[in-house]
Parts: structure tokens; sequence; C-alpha cells
């Protein structure tokens, strides 16, 4: 069984998209994930599937369309690649809390970091499938916009240090 972690895309952000965690992780059950753990009411998911990445994605995704009558945008790591998210922060050093990676499908573009607009403060770098930002003034006052990571989903580093814990406690061998 692999670890996964499921960051669901605008759930219980700004009063749309609202989904309870429990119907989440019935949602979870109903698709054959195994062992299903919420974190926080945003959409964050740990479990259990013998299933490849692919496959999960597409089960978890049409589950969630069946439940909600809308597409819900998934994004997925394994257990491994999390704590790889994790040790990659280039901000390590500043606060978590004012720290996100977003996560997306695919790589991120070489050419990402010229398209944004808006940038005061902010600290931008980009990872494997991730961009990482620091909000130098908060995140409440920023007018940082990256066109590519429309599609994506953003977890600040006190919550993919939690998700990654949950995960590499899954990942143990069960007695």
């Amino acid at each position: 069984m692999t670890a996964y972690i499921a960051l669901l895309r605008a759930v219980n952000v700004g009063g749309t998209g609202k989904l309870a965690m429990s119907d989440l992780r019935a949602i979870c059950e109903g698709a054959g994930l195994q062992r299903p753990r919420t974190y926080i009411a945003s959409g964050n998911v740990v479990f259990e599937s013998a299933r490849s990445e692919r496959a999960v994605k597409e089960a978890l995704q049409a589950a969630l369309a069946a439940r909600t009558g809308n597409p819900v945008g998934v994004l997925l790591r394994t257990g491994a690649e999390m704590r790889a998210v994790l040790a990659a922060n280039p901000f390590a050093d500043r606060a978590p809390n004012a720290t996100v990676a977003i996560f997306l499908d695919q790589p991120p573009p070489p050419n990402a970091l010229a398209d944004i607009t808006g940038r005061q403060l902010e600290d931008v770098v980009l990872g494997a499938r991730e961009i990482y930002v620091h909000y130098g003034q908060g995140m409440a006052r920023t007018k940082l916009r990256i066109p590519v990571a429309k599609s994506g989903t953003a977890r600040n580093m006190n919550t993919i240090a939690v998700l990654a814990e949950w995960a590499a406690k899954s990942d143990a061998p069960q007695a």
C-alpha cells in the first residue's frame, strides 16, 4: 500500500465549495481508498491505496464530482513526494505560516516566474511540481498573481509538515 495525500482545490475556502470533512472521508472510502484521515477543513486527506497515482486520482475525482455535482480539482502526492516537498523548501528559515507550496500536476514551465505580476516583497522559487512562495508582508496583503498556478492549490509549510508526518506513519510497516 502507498500512502497518498490528496489536496482538493477550492474546498471550504471563502465560503465556497463547502464539503464537510466527514463527507470527504466517506467519499474516499466509497472510492475504495483505505484509512482516510482529513486535516483541517480545507480539503486535505491522507489515505492508502494499492492503485497507481493516476487510478487513485481518477477514482477520487469521479467520486467527488458524483457527490458534489461539480468537478473538484485534486492534486495528489505520495507520502515520499510530500516529504520531498517539505525538504526542498527554499525558505525553511522563514515563518512556515507565511510560506506556501503551490501544488501543480506538472512541473512549472521554466518561464513561469517571468509571467507573474503584482510582486512586492514575495520571494518565489520553482520546485519539481510546486512553486514555493514566501509572503514577505503576509498573504492577506499580497497582490501576487502567478498565472501558471491558477490550476494548482497552495498549502502552508505547517500543513505540509503535518500531512508528510501522517503519510510517513502510513508508510511505516504495519505490525
